[in-house]
């Protein structure tokens, strides 16, 4: 396990087995293995894969760049500063290095295992826990990318002119109901429901540990019967599988959905990209936030900074908001007096040159009065509020 990792089939670097690890540093492989038995009663697949992942790497570290270290009671802080750069220097997939959110999730991961190790009271946690927050690097949040509505348009028109109907299926699915695509693989066979007067689509648990219904289309219920009669058993499970009988799996998808891109003139296409075209179409066109966290499942699950960012407000509505702002912000800037008003008032109340309050025209608002240290007298600020409430009334 030395020199510079051959890339795995997924083109990252290729990490060390179990059985490696073992015979290099026995008892650090096996703290390891009876902590992802623990988190394997709690947490979901998906989660102790990764960390799965997390830990094979930072011991394929230990048996590289710290041969002394047999047991994990014996890392230390610099075992850490040292394992950064290491794991910083991988090879990423199918890119020189890895990226920032893999870096994260595998340092997070890490410190969240000393952490437990500590609170757990296990005799093989080191002294105190070596890792930080701070040792995690700082990740962008970018907007989510969205197809516009031209290349969403052409990216429907694609689908429905393949010749393989389960590509049209797959597009047309996610990009009008938004479905994640674990959750568009893992529908069961009576996922379409009958409530009420139209159909719905029970979408299973998943990501978030909740169910939910959406409203279908009918011209979608269309497309999966035609689909299920031409392609699945009815005694199958799954609502789409393949043609095979096989469940569809992300990387199915994700060829699919660029096969029907390309023939469209589109760059590569994530699938995500689908949800996140139907939530700015949603709040584009009117749809409240509430709606749209509902239809994404975002309920009880940080759902207004999902929703929100998922939802992302194209220039148009900017705009339209903007300008309706700034109506209402140039009708209250046209109640406010003039300096040659201000001067009129004060004339008017009688008030002193000492006690009078003669702003000049670009501090004449409210917000600079309100912040002055000398406030108009009471008759003037009297007088003015009346002068005001008379714009006021005249504007509307």
């Amino acid at each position: 396990m030395s020199g510079l990792p051959p890339r795995g089939l997924n083109g990252m670097g290729a990490l060390p087995g179990w059985a490696e690890l073992e015979a290099a540093i026995p008892q650090v492989a096996a703290t390891m293995r009876r902590y992802l038995a623990q988190i394997g009663c709690v947490l979901r697949p998906g989660s102790v894969s990764g960390a799965d992942q997390a830990l094979r790497c930072f011991a394929a570290f230990l048996a590289q760049a710290a041969p002394g270290v047999t047991s994990i009671a014996q890392v230390t802080r610099r075992h850490i500063e040292d394992y950064k750069p290491w794991l910083a220097a991988r090879p990423g997939q199918n890119k020189p290095r890895l990226t920032p959110g893999t870096i994260i999730s595998r340092l997070g991961t890490l410190r969240m295992f000393f952490i437990r190790l500590d609170e757990w009271g296990w005799a093989e946690a080191p002294p105190r826990v070596p890792m930080f927050t701070g040792d995690l690097p700082r990740q962008d949040h970018p907007l989510p990318k969205a197809l516009d509505d031209g290349g969403a348009a052409r990216l429907l028109r694609a689908a429905q002119g393949d010749t393989r109907l389960l590509v049209r299926v797959t597009v047309e699915m996610l990009l009008r109901t938004g479905l994640r695509v674990s959750e568009y693989t893992s529908l069961q066979a009576g996922a379409v429901v009958q409530i009420g007067a139209g159909p719905w689509l029970h979408v299973p648990v998943g990501k978030l540990r909740e169910d939910r219904y959406l409203p279908l289309h009918p011209h979608l219920v269309a497309l999966i019967d035609g689909y299920r009669r031409a392609h699945v058993d009815p005694s199958h499970p799954l609502l789409l599988p393949r043609e095979n009988g096989r469940a569809l799996d992300r990387h199915t998808v994700t060829r699919m959905i660029n096969r029907a891109g390309a023939a469209a003139g589109l760059p590569h296409i994530h699938p995500h990209q689908l949800r996140h075209t139907l939530a700015t179409q949603a709040i584009n066109r009117g749809m409240s936030l509430e709606a749209i966290a509902a239809m994404l499942g975002h309920i009880k699950h940080r759902s207004l900074d999902m929703t929100l960012r998922n939802a992302k407000l194209a220039s148009r509505t900017v705009a339209d908001e903007y300008f309706a702002v700034s109506e209402k912000v140039e009708s209250g800037l046209r109640c406010w007096p003039s300096a040659r008003s201000w001067s009129t008032i004060g004339r008017k109340t009688g008030s002193s040159s000492q006690s009078s309050y003669s702003p000049s025209s670009s501090e004449a608002n409210r917000h600079t009065a309100i912040a002055s240290k000398r406030p108009p007298a009471v008759s003037t600020r009297r007088a003015w509020n009346r002068a005001c409430c008379r714009c006021t009334a005249s504007v509307r």
